[in-house]
């Protein structure tokens, strides 16, 4: 039988303190119950003797000392799974918020996971494509891969993030009626929110997706369940079931933030900017709950969305975030300025695993070259329209106007497809040698001539 106990000692912010207990474990759920009859949830955060710390999910507004009884589960918090969740819309802490029929469980799991094995882990191999030029021709997903988006404040990432959601698909024979995305927002406005299950809703994605969405007038507390919801029933989805799943986790800097203001209320000793000096272990065990599993036919996907504090890269959320994954793709406030949709950066932005989802049998033999060939030509011609500024177009030779009008071409054409345009690997890899024809023949160094040959015959050779 469970103990109730009415000692609680103090309330600070989301904390709540209770002593004399016995037998409180680490990261157990608790019900606590205030003088109005009113119920809520929490978890233990830290364990003293017999004092324990309790972290209220809901807030601690309205609680009163003496009033309050307090009863300890003897379970984390767990999240009821089941393959009936996909085409359903979640709260933050796994609770339907679609007004559809309850789940009934096929199980119930601990949020927080179990590390995975490095030794059980498959090497990221395959192909994802998400139908933005931009991310398969140049920084290629890759299944099983972490691939952070970073932003700036006011620039569209949750449109590139519904783009992904709604496009994305693996390659191969009935492999994408075992894709589904899992969508976590966290501490997003009402709007946003609203924004994203209209676009599910209206586009027929939310048929394979599961969205969590914590609001920005949720409790902070919540923000730090949401992230480790979607994970957990996306680990059910690929490792029982067996399906590609894609999670997209939108948005990573009010997920930390939420951590600072809980450390602060601990009293922590803060690290960098305030947060706490384990931000960098706590991030590691959401991002790391992507891969593949030796033995498994499922796999999880993640791209981390977050937004960089005054546009900088070396804020502790996105260093640490590019510690931890496997690169970055990097929204550009200039090329959103010239209206450029999605604006991308490809110059910056980088997948490090690119290179082991492209080729012959997985994207097409020429995927590397022309990908190393685009870069090259489009960092040369951003240098040629710098030199333009400073010196005037007249000083640049022919081979230099060829390269910044291929770079103002790239931009316009590669880059800005917009945000309902899904293009095929092959419609981006046609796309990238149609704008290679604009360069002479000679400054294509970095393709095989075979390749060449193939998709650039003479005929069609540019500015000699």
């Amino acid at each position: 039988m469970l103990k109730e106990y009415r000692t609680v000692s103090e309330v600070v912010g989301p904390l709540m303190m209770v002593e004399g207990v016995e037998g409180v474990k680490y990261e157990e759920l608790v019900d606590i119950e205030i003088q109005t009859g009113e119920k809520r949830r929490g978890r233990v955060l830290e364990v003293d003797g017999d004092r324990a710390m309790v972290q209220l999910f809901e807030g601690s507004t309205g609680i009163n000392l003496k009033g309050t009884k307090v009863r300890f589960l003897g379970r984390p918090l767990e999240l009821a799974v089941s393959e009936d969740m996909i085409g359903r819309v979640f709260d933050g802490l796994g609770r339907p918020i679609d007004d559809g029929p309850k789940i009934i469980p096929e199980e119930r799991r601990d949020i927080n996971g179990v590390p995975m094995n490095p030794v059980a882990r498959d090497y990221p191999s395959e192909f994802i494509q998400t139908g933005i030029s931009a991310i398969d021709g140049l920084n290629t997903l890759v299944r099983g891969q972490k691939l952070p988006i970073f932003s700036g404040s006011g620039l569209p990432h949750s449109e590139v993030a519904a783009q992904i959601a709604r496009q994305a698909r693996v390659i191969g024979d009935g492999e994408g009626d075992r894709f589904a995305v899992v969508f976590a927002a966290i501490g997003i406005t009402f709007e946003e929110a609203q924004f994203f299950i209209d676009d599910f809703n209206k586009t027929g994605s939310i048929n394979r997706a599961v969205l969590f969405m914590n609001l920005a007038d949720d409790p902070a507390v919540e923000r730090i369940a949401t992230p480790r919801m979607a994970l957990t029933c996306a680990e059910y989805l690929a490792y029982e079931k067996d399906m590609h799943v894609l999670v997209i986790l939108t948005d990573m800097t009010n997920y930390a933030e939420a951590l600072r203001e809980t450390s602060a209320a601990r009293k922590e000793v803060p690290g960098r900017r305030g947060y706490p000096g384990y931000l960098y272990t706590d991030l590691s065990t959401i991002y790391e709950r992507a891969g593949r599993i030796r033995g498994r036919g499922g796999s999880i996907t993640q791209i981390p969305i977050l937004t960089m504090p005054e546009d900088d890269i070396t804020h502790p959320i996105p260093d640490l975030t590019g510690y931890i994954t496997e690169g970055q793709i990097i929204l550009s406030r200039e090329l959103y300025r010239k209206g450029i949709a999605p604006p991308i950066d490809v110059l910056p932005s980088l997948s490090r695993l690119k290179d082991e989802g492209i080729g012959e049998g997985k994207t097409r033999e020429d995927h590397a070259d022309t990908m190393n060939q685009l870069f090259a030509a489009y960092a040369s011609g951003k240098e040629a329209r710098e030199l333009a500024v400073i010196l005037g177009e007249a000083a640049l030779s022919d081979t230099d106007k060829a390269f910044a009008k291929f770079s103002d071409a790239f931009e316009e054409q590669y880059v800005n497809q917009g945000y309902t345009n899904n293009r095929s690997i092959t419609d981006t890899l046609n796309l990238g040698w149609d704008l290679l024809k604009i360069l002479p023949r000679v400054e294509l160094k970095r393709i095989r001539d075979e390749y060449l040959e193939k998709y650039l015959p003479l005929e069609t050779e540019g500015v000699e």
